[in-house]
């Protein structure tokens, strides 16, 4: 049994998700789960529909999420032979609709799930219906009756156990015949059941789950480059092909902010030591990128870059030290607002954090530290982080940009820069 998973890229157009019907069609009869994302650039999209609504903006929400609509339907209809499913796309668009006619009430970050979590229910009930028509046998499923979560919205934990148990109770007997089974990524549910969802590019942790609970043979992530490259190719042309990783290295690059695999994607993997494969779904001859439990001998400089990121300068106001009890209270404010800082530098009175820009959880961050801090602000920052730099390469990348804070170990360099 295998695990499959589709990003958005893959999905963002009719020829591409005639191409991913094309692959599945060579596993026709095999036992297979496969994890779809929200076709092309919907999350963004939703992401606007769910700001516009926050703001008291009912008519904007509205119309946004109509254009959404139409689009899906649109893509539906151009690839149906029949009207099959329409029905069910019809139901998800009312759910959001209904929604966006009430007024907010609870906090942003639990409207943006309700909301931005119907972009993977669209896409695979899209792609389900398609691949029938194709005549490839699936089953399509709702992933948030499988994996519950807490209520932790946009960054949910989820429940391993009861995952574990709804895997073997829901989707083993189905892989057991031989069955593919069509799931959505990035999204789950609360015991409440309130959508949730799992952090950006949450889809690769969602089949990292299932490729843990079910045994799998390994894990394919497809994606619209070659493999994993060393750096983004639409930044550096001459980015290059890394065709073997281990573990921990593609954990250091997603937990830098690399976009090939979410930073959650390999501890299921690894507990289960099952091999993943990031191959391109334009091209699936190619060899891509094998990622397992091996020795490395070497690697080329591997550069992530993420931009529009903030800096909060804490001073302390009576210049005692930042150590100990200080800390210690910041430590507790980030972790119950579930900020997780890029960066973090300290020195004799001064605390500098590296961050996201988390919108209303970081001015509840700002207006918490204030207690014990002077709260200094400065965004639109870019972080450039390198493995296994060289100083020339180092050199280069900061040629004509001012250095904000510099970190630096012999396997990693780190620049906040403006």
């Amino acid at each position: 049994m295998q695990v499959f998973k589709f990003g958005g890229a893959s999905v963002s157009s009719i020829d591409r998700i005639n191409q991913v019907a094309s692959i599945l069609m060579s596993y026709k009869g095999q036992p297979l789960v496969v994890v779809i994302s929200a076709m092309g650039k919907t999350t963004n999209e939703l992401e606007a529909v769910v700001e516009a609504f926050y703001r008291g903006n009912k008519d904007s929400a509205l119309t946004l999420f109509n254009a959404i609509k139409q689009r899906h339907l649109s893509t539906f209809h151009a690839l149906m032979p029949s009207a099959d499913g329409e029905a069910a796309l019809l139901d998800l668009f009312t759910e959001v609709e209904w929604l966006l006619h009430d007024k907010p009430v609870r906090e942003y970050d639990y409207y943006y799930d309700q909301i931005v979590c119907i972009g993977e229910l669209l896409s695979t009930t899209i792609v389900h219906h398609f691949l029938v028509a194709q005549g490839i046998a699936n089953t399509w499923m709702d992933v948030r009756d499988v994996l519950r979560t807490d209520a932790n919205f946009r960054d949910a934990n989820v429940d391993l156990a009861f995952a574990g148990v709804q895997a073997q109770g829901r989707l083993q007997p189905l892989l057991a015949q031989g069955k593919m089974v069509i799931l959505q990524g990035f999204i789950g549910a609360t015991s409440e059941n309130e959508s949730t969802t799992l952090g950006r590019e949450g889809s690769d942790y969602t089949a990292a789950i299932f490729s843990n609970l079910l045994k799998a043979q390994s894990l394919t992530i497809w994606k619209d480059v070659e493999g994993v490259m060393n750096a983004d190719p639409k930044l550096f042309p001459d980015a290059q092909l890394i065709k073997e990783l281990n573990y921990t290295e593609v954990i250091e690059m997603a937990f830098y902010g690399a976009q090939v695999i979410h930073p959650k994607t390999i501890k299921p993997l690894q507990n289960g030591q099952i091999p993943m494969y990031v191959k391109c779904f334009l091209d699936p001859s190619l060899p891509g990128t094998l990622i397992h439990s091996t020795h490395l001998k070497s690697l080329p400089p591997i550069i992530i870059l993420k931009n529009d990121l903030m800096l909060m300068k804490l001073g302390s106001r009576d210049f005692s030290f930042v150590g100990g009890s200080f800390m210690v209270k910041l430590y507790s404010i980030l972790e119950s607002l579930h900020i997780q800082p890029n960066l973090i530098q300290n020195g004799a009175i001064t605390v500098h954090l590296c961050m996201d820009d988390k919108g209303d959880r970081t001015q509840r961050l700002a207006s918490a530290v204030a207690e014990v801090f002077d709260v200094e602000l400065e965004k639109g920052l870019t972080l450039l982080t390198i493995r296994h730099p060289t100083q020339e390469l180092l050199q280069t990348l900061t040629k004509d940009r001012t250095r904000v804070l510099t970190q630096e170990t012999p396997e990693t360099v780190q620049v906040l820069m403006k």
